[in-house]
């Protein structure tokens, strides 16, 4: 289900249901829902096979968890699951069919259609007493064989998925070469100049020449070390293995005593003739051929034992050169791509697909140097750890152009000059579920730390990187980013197009309230000048690894994301900063608040002054609803002032910007990184690392109230800020118009209100101080507060008030300084244009309950528990449709939706269960129905929880096949015409076909039709039609008579058009059928 399980991940999620809720002031909506994965993005995590389909030119990869990722064309990409999550042990394309077969390590076989835009299962096969090992399909036939891990080969049928009679029996292939059993295939592969010649490949060192006519074998080579993997010349004279001791041994087809040549390409030369000392297995081996010079031979393993330390390698052999390729990670397969299918032809490999344990690398063969193709797909979100994932749709217009200015001067240079060789498929319609890399922000640059640069980030979360981003506040109009990490820092970034080299102002601004009893936590310390700030040596041990000290050198600042202001929390008597659990900037008003367990601290970053820095328990003032003890003397070394002490470094316009980022192939996401990433025209992902404060009940940052229960004092004075909302409303009940605010949740849900006085804009902005203080209101929910959120009397949301963007490293002209006097915050407040009678809505929503209360009278009219057993892990308030809902992902697995301002319930699936913190970090909703969360360490799974976007999917998909001609086979030449030499055919059919072979074992394997559905029918109808038209060119290229078989092809090209009749009729009958009724 939720992971994808199934042959189909897009089914529904819950029956479509359709909800609607009254007219409430003069207003109504209705809606339709349902839930459904749409597409993933990412890396396939922990891949275990791969195939390529060299006419069709999509690739595939396979899982140990049994997904299945198809790759064309840049866009264009599939995800698909076996149910039985099995790992995935090898992939073989039917090329330019539409097919693809898989087997799996339950030792089953399935037959994919490829011909809809959601590939299906067509067929299955699973194998009751033997253990599949390899298999291997030749091109343009229907017969795959299987070797198994008893030494034996079946034959299966791939249109019918059935059985042959014809078994090939390990004893009576290897007879008396051997005493002993020669271990599992490894390896099967037909002569490329003689289909009836089959070479088997045996794990101990045995190799066959198995003639499939006369059921024997021609020639047996043995060799002492272990074969990993066999590739033929396409000659069909020699053959190379490779072996478990670093040694490759080509041998001719005819000379079966002792190998044509030995090659260690490792290994290091010894005098006196002695072999080399052994090497590291050589996992795998491809001879690819050309018609102008050297044959290649590329091989992956056989370093010498002695290269401790050294990053895994693949190996290009060309002539008389070697060259060694290091990988970032180990080497799970490579393929060699070539221009033609065909095995019987020169090769000319032009590129080498290396996947990677992390990692997909194309490599041009056809360039000196060997480079990398630059990759197109978003596949290194994993770059380092994500702990977060923030959604925007719906962003200004302005802002993909922008970003892919900046991030297009990051791209690392060098890379292949070749368009992307992976080619295949075509767009859907709609190109609303591609995911393109922008931009890439590293924020551990503002910090004194060397790294290592060989250190490879693990892909699991780590919370020990002192550097991981947290939580992410971003204003997309203004474009200002803020990024709390978890060594409690905070900093605050402007956007901006101009390079510029900045000096870096180090100004610390020293702020401790070391009495409990301090009512006046807004009394600010004047900024120092630069230099006289005290020493934070003396205050943060430098031993800590989170305590990293702050640049002071001048720095060169790229376009992009620059430095306004960094905060750092440092330690106090030996006490760590208690990590930042919620965070939240607004440009308009030009102020940053964020907050922990122990407090709340506001910096105005314009002026670069702290504000306000207030425990907990100060926020309530005399309305405290707990009765809570002070706490003992030993506790002063934590005061309550809970931002301990604030430490603000103006960084001037400094910028964090990845210039060089050795594997730029698009990545975002990191611990140290952060990226915004299109997924349409209007729709941006902004990635960053959080740790929700939602997460962890172990992590030591804060301990989390999952009851209503507010009777334990460790629970009360660890009552840490949880949700952070800017808004102009009403602060007070008396109030007669709206006016800045900031909104303060708790873990304790109980709501706080602030009021903010802002001076006028302009230079008077940066002049006369803003005036913070507390309102006296107090709303309570049962649950933390997780968001908020305002609706006017129309049920529209009310955004925060925002400043639009402007090049700040330009100076302004006369005219435009004056239009900034004048300029007043962009607020979108409808209510502050409106009548003062007219009031607003808070939607406050908990981990618990949903509550809408009418401001300002401040009377809860709508109340919503969402659940009683568990708790909310996330919600959003999302427009959808031209109305506002409230979405909730619960621990349980549940996502619900509440019509608002009614909060009556539209939506109740049960989609996830939650089986790790991952998903609890990441999970978000966004406008237009869509969410996401990383459905692994390197994937990105979407759903839509909109019914019009569920109908409208099939038109977004790209397709995966697209009708290509087959390539001319190679021409045999008269000589080799005249005398019986080239490509030797087979008529398997006769070989394998019930009538030659009889009937297998019907205990050996049992076939299990596939859920193919009946788009799956109509491709495999159509599919025929194309192997028997194929089939009739290969006969005439043959040179025999095709009359009688135009006849049989004739009849059953009405077959199948009689078949694609019978189907339209059952798809009209089934038409109207939800897919629970089939």
């Amino acid at each position: 289900g939720p992971e994808g399980r199934g042959s189909c991940p897009s089914a529904l999620f819950g029956n479509s249901l359709s909800c609607f809720f009254t007219p409430e002031k003069g207003f109504r909506c209705l809606w339709w829902f349902s839930l459904q994965c749409t597409v993933r993005h990412g890396f396939p995590y922990q891949p275990s096979a791969l195939a390529f389909d060299p006419v069709q030119k999509i690739l595939a990869i396979g899982t140990q968890t049994g997904a299945l990722r198809l790759f064309g064309r840049p866009g264009v990409e599939c995800y698909c699951q076996h149910d039985s999550g099995a790992a995935v042990i090898q992939l073989q394309f039917l090329i330019n069919e539409g097919a693809l077969v898989s087997a799996l390590a339950d030792d089953t076989l399935h037959l994919w259609n490829l011909r809809q835009k959601r590939p299906a299962i067509l067929h299955s096969l699973k194998f009751n007493r033997e253990r599949i090992t390899f298999c291997h399909l030749p091109f343009q036939s229907k017969w795959l064989y299987v070797g198994t891990e008893r030494g034996n080969i079946h034959i299966v049928n791939v249109e019918s998925f059935t059985l042959s009679g014809y078994v090939i029996m390990w004893n009576k292939a290897i007879e008396l070469s051997s005493k002993s059993h020669p271990g599992p295939v490894v390896h099967i592969s037909d002569n490329p100049m003689d289909e009836g010649k089959l070479l088997i490949g045996f794990e101990s060192g045995t190799v066959v020449l198995w003639d499939l006519k006369s059921k024997k074998a021609d020639y047996r080579y043995t060799h002492d070390e272990a074969i990993h993997s066999v590739a033929w010349h396409h000659e069909g004279k020699q053959f190379i293995c490779s072996h478990s001791d670093g040694t490759l041994t080509i041998w001719n087809v005819k000379s079966p005593t002792k190998p044509f040549q030995t090659i260690t390409p490792h290994g290091k030369q010894l005098k006196d003739g002695k072999k080399p000392e052994p090497c590291k297995p050589i996992l795998k081996v491809e001879y690819k051929t050309t018609r102008a010079g050297e044959p290649f031979i590329i091989l992956s393993g056989g370093l010498s034992y002695d290269t401790v330390g050294r990053r895994p390698c693949l190996t290009v052999m060309h002539g008389k050169s070697t060259a060694v390729l290091e990988m970032d990670y180990s080497i799970v397969d490579f393929l060699t791509l070539c221009e033609t299918p065909y095995p019987n032809d020169f090769q000319e490999p032009y590129a080498v697909v290396v996947l990677l344990e992390k990692d997909l690398v194309l490599i041009d063969l056809a360039q000196n140097g060997y480079p990398i193709f630059e990759n197109p797909y978003p596949l290194t979100i994993h770059e380092s750890p994500v702990t977060c994932c923030e959604y925007f749709a719906d962003c200004p217009a302005d802002l993909i152009p922008a970003f892919y200015s900046v991030g297009a001067r990051q791209k690392r240079q060098g890379y292949s000059k070749k368009e992307w060789p992976i080619s295949g498929g075509n767009w859907g319609l709609i190109t609303q579920i591609t995911l393109q890399v922008l931009y890439k922000l590293k924020t551990a640059k503002v910090f004194e730390k060397s790294r290592n640069k060989d250190d490879r980030p693990n892909t699991d979360i780590v919370d020990e990187d002192p550097y991981a981003i947290q939580i992410i506040s971003w204003c997309p109009e203004s474009r200002m980013l803020c990024i709390a990490g978890v060594s409690a820092h905070v900093i605050i970034y402007r956007f901006s197009k101009q390079e510029v080299t900045t000096e870096m102002l180090e100004v610390r601004l020293l702020y401790e309230i070391n009495d409990v009893e301090t009512p006046d936590g807004e009394q600010v310390p004047p900024v120092p000048t630069p230099g006289t700030g005290s020493n934070p040596q003396s205050i943060v041990p430098q031993s800590h690894p989170s305590t990293s000290s702050i640049k002071n050198s001048p720095l060169k600042q790229s376009p992009g994301y620059q430095i306004e202001l960094v905060i750092q929390l440092v330690w106090v008597s030996g006490e760590p900063p208690q990590q930042i659990t919620s965070l939240a900037v607004n440009s308009a008003y030009g102020l940053v608040v964020f907050g922990n367990c122990n407090g709340i601290a506001m910096v105005d970053y314009l002026q670069k002054t702290v504000l306000l820095n207030l425990g907990t328990i100060e926020l309530y003032g005399s309305n405290d609803p707990y009765r809570r003890e002070p706490r003992s003397p030993r506790k002063t070394r934590q005061p309550s002032g809970g931002m301990l002490t604030v430490a603000s470094c103006m960084c001037g316009l400094s910028n964090l910007y990845s210039e060089s980022v050795k594997k730029l192939r698009t990545s975002y996401i990191s611990k140290t990184k952060n990226q915004l990433n299109s997924l349409n025209p209007c729709n941006l992902l902004f990635f960053l690392i959080n740790t929700d404060l939602f997460s962890d009940v172990k992590d030591n940052s804060f301990s989390r109230s999952r009851s209503s229960s507010v009777t334990s004092i460790d629970k009360e004075s660890r009552e840490a800020i949880s949700a952070l909302h800017f808004c102009e409303t009403f602060t007070r009940k008396a109030d007669t118009s709206p006016s800045p605010c900031l909104w303060v949740g708790t873990t304790l849900g109980t709501v706080l209100v602030i009021v903010l006085n802002l001076p006028p804009g302009g230079e008077q902005r940066l002049l006369q101080p803003v005036i913070v203080s507390p309102s006296g209101t107090i709303l309570r929910l049962k649950g933390a507060i997780l968001r908020m959120a305002f609706l006017d009397t129309t049920g529209s949301l009310v955004p925060p008030a925002h400043e639009p963007w402007r090049e700040h490293n330009v100076p302004e002209d006369k005219d435009e300084k004056e239009k900034a006097k004048k300029r007043r915050p962009v607020s979108v407040s409808p209510s502050s244009s409106q009548e003062i009678s007219e009031n607003q809505y808070a939607v406050i929503c908990s981990e618990k309950q949903a509550k809408v209360i009418s401001l300002p009278s401040q009377n809860c009219i709508y109340k919503q528990n969402i659940t009683e057993t568990s708790f909310v892990l996330r919600g959003d308030i999302v427009s959808l449709s031209n109305s506002i809902c409230l979405a909730c992902f619960c621990a349980n697995g549940h996502i619900m939706t509440f019509s608002l301002p009614s909060l009556r319930p539209l939506l109740d699936v049960y989609y996830l269960p939650l089986t790790n913190m991952r998903i609890a970090r990441t999970f978000c909703f966004t406008n237009n129905g869509q969410a996401l969360y990383l459905v692994s360490p390197t994937e990105i799974q979407r759903l839509t929880y909109s019914q019009e976007t569920c109908e409208n999917l099939q038109e977004m998909l790209g397709e995966l096949f697209t009708p290509v001609e087959t390539p001319e086979a190679p021409n045999r030449g008269f000589f080799k015409g005249l005398f019986g030499g080239g490509a030797q055919s087979l008529d398997r059919e006769e070989l394998f076909g019930e009538s030659a072979s009889g009937k297998a074992s019907r205990s050996l394997a049992q076939h299990i039709p596939g859920p193919g559905g009946i788009e799956g029918v109509k491709g495999a109808a159509s599919g025929v039609v194309g192997e028997l038209a194929r089939a009739r060119l290969a006969l005439d290229e043959r040179g025999q008579k095709l009359g009688e078989l135009e006849e049989k092809t004739a009849a059953m090209l009405y077959s199948a058009d009689s078949f694609s009749k019978h189907a339209h009729e059952m798809m009209l009958k089934y038409k109207d059928k939800k897919w629970y009724q089939f």
